[in-house]
């Protein structure tokens, strides 16, 4: 995106693989939940969201070691002008699907057509933006845009490619369970018990071990994925020995509920990776396109009855600091004070529409600690009084007499996620505010969320160092009414639109960090989030036959960092 990438063109592996690793050996790993699809490119239905990085490929790939770069997957060479209108990609002459048969540009032609038409709405708006894609040479396609945005350029190279061969004149959006996507990368789906287990195998010929970025990649031979009801079996499974690694996302569980026998024999290891990836968002998202939460003031009456403090000393020891922004932990964090310089004249168009505190300094209330949070619950208060709620009789009432009440969406698999509620109600009893929770299965949360059917929802927005035009997708005005975005929350505003313009068309480093940090500032002002709290290391434990590379990338345990770089010691 701007200057040059950081491994030199004859580079032989990423930098956190080991091209030397050995090949061979099985796992096993959990999710929770279900699944009703194995195809993960569609809207219908829910697939393992490991699907997508094990059996299909895009043109580019990204390096979790740096922000803003990619490298040559299925293609071979890219080239693309000074103004970035156009992008070109060569394919790989070697480039093969799990079936052997080669992968051609009539199959990325159609790949980004039937995507950007049937697949999943996250795909489509690239596709909205590309004004032809056409075959320039055996090999070769060019991809041409209609619109000014240096971004397009690579996340042209992003997109998963499907064989035409299999779906043309088939009904792609609405395909069955035993309709499996046939795709080129490194593993296949070999067999599979509905909502139960999936088998992934690592194709001996995969065509692309000796390419560079895939050296060292993909080592084990059989992942098998289990899923079960919730975090809790799953973790039984786990000190049982039926799964072999686990992700730990909380601190107060990771010291003390880590001591069974296999961990004191060194069966079992506990691993943990520094990252210097945003926190991004975890907490609970308010529904600006219902009452009561299209009003700011209620919005800023939820967190501040949110006892943040008390909550995480009680679930986590209080070793996890609370998420202070969408970008905190990172240099595009929004820096607090008014704002100032480049920022400040990016906001300034926007200034008589922006939420109180974007422009002067928002953040996030602190309490004592203690169980009462009196001065939260006083803040609380204030705020529904100016929004024209009182408390009558013990419970919160608006002007025409209607109770404040609402329900909290959430899976049935969290049950920390179902704690955090549990303690956040009784505090909004103290305010005369009945809250419940909605527990579903995972197919009804996503299908929920798809169609914005929630008052309130636990919301967990990953974002990276390289945000770009997938912000549109999470905040921008057009997805706030596109069922199967990702804008929870439903926020339409002019200023966040432009900062996201801004941060797609910035020519220097220096003003895509002053256009997200506004961004930061406008998000975190609108009060659209309860916060939670933020993960600044990643925690995996996981058998000791399974080893991983000395170095660690910049974003730690990235999307796939396990098991996509370890392998299997047979030695053990």
């Amino acid at each position: 995106m701007y200057g040059t990438p950081a491994l030199p063109p004859d580079f032989v592996s990423l930098p956190y693989a080991n091209p030397q690793a050995p090949k061979g050996g099985a796992i096993v790993l959990g999710n929770t939940g279900g699944f009703d699809s194995l195809n993960p490119f569609v809207r219908k239905g829910t697939a393992p969201w490991q699907l997508a990085f094990f059996t299909h490929e895009t043109l580019m790939g990204r390096s979790w070691d740096e922000p803003f770069s990619l490298y040559g997957l299925l293609a071979e060479s890219v080239e693309v002008p000074q103004d970035r209108s156009w992008v070109e990609f060569t394919l790989r002459p070697e480039a093969r699907f799990s079936d052997g048969s080669p992968v051609t540009v009539e199959d990325v032609i159609f790949s980004y057509d039937m995507l950007g038409s049937e697949g999943h709405p996250r795909y489509h708006g690239l596709r909205a933006q590309i004004d032809s894609i056409v075959q320039t040479g055996p090999r070769t396609v060019r991809m041409t845009f209609n619109t000014e945005n240096r971004e397009l350029a690579l996340l042209a190279g992003m997109r998963p490619i499907l064989s035409k061969a299999q779906w043309e004149g088939r009904d792609f959006a609405n395909a069955a369970l035993a309709d499996i996507p046939l795709g080129s990368g490194p593993y296949s789906v070999t067999n599979y018990q509905a909502g139960r287990q999936v088998t992934l195998t690592r194709n001996p010929d995969y065509w692309g071990k000796d390419v560079p970025f895939r050296r060292g990649t993909h080592n084990i031979d059989q992942i098998k994925l289990d899923f079960y009801g919730d975090a809790n079996v799953l973790f039984e499974a786990f000190k049982a020995g039926e799964i072999s690694a686990l992700r730990e996302f909380n601190a107060e569980t990771w010291a003390t509920q880590y001591d069974f026998p296999a961990v004191t024999r060194g069966d079992i290891v506990k691993s943990t990776f520094a990252h210097k990836k945003p926190s991004g968002m975890t907490g609970f998202v308010m529904n600006t396109r219902r009452a009561p939460f299209d009003d700011i003031r209620v919005r800023d009456a939820m967190i501040a009855a949110f006892n943040f403090e008390y909550i995480n000393e009680t679930l986590t020891g209080g070793a996890q600091p609370r998420i202070a922004s969408y970008f905190s932990n990172s240099p595009l964090a929004m820096t607090h004070g008014p704002a100032e310089g480049r920022v400040a004249e990016l906001l300034a168009p926007f200034q008589d529409s922006l939420p109180q505190g974007a422009m002067e300094d928002y953040a996030l209330p602190v309490s004592d600690g203690s169980a009462r949070n009196r001065n939260g619950i006083r803040a609380a208060m204030k705020a529904l009084q100016e929004a024209g709620y009182s408390a009558q009789g013990g419970i919160m009432r608006d002007a025409n007499g209607k109770p404040l009440s609402f329900r909290i969406l959430m899976s049935k698999g969290s049950t920390e996620n179902m704690a955090i509620a549990e303690l956040y109600i009784q505090a909004l009893k103290r305010l005369g505010i009945e809250a419940t929770v909605e527990a579903v299965d995972d197919a009804q949360f996503v299908a929920r969320n798809a169609e914005f059917d929630f008052d309130m929802a636990i919301f967990r927005r990953a974002l990276s160092l390289s945000p770009g035009n997938e912000q549109r997708y999470y905040w921008g005005s057009d997805a706030a009414d596109q069922p199967g975005s990702r804008n929870l929350m439903g926020v339409k505003s002019p200023a966040i639109d432009a900062m996201i313009d801004t941060m797609v068309n910035a020519t220097t480093t220096q003003d895509f960090i002053a256009a997200t940090r506004a961004l930061d500032r406008v998000l975190t002002a609108g009060r659209y989030v309860v916060p939670f709290w933020q993960f600044t290391q990643d925690r995996i434990a996981h058998i000791a036959e399974m080893k991983y590379p000395d170095h660690v990338p910049l974003y730690g345990d990235g999307p796939n960092y396990m098991p996509e770089v370890w392998w299997i010691d047979a030695e053990r």
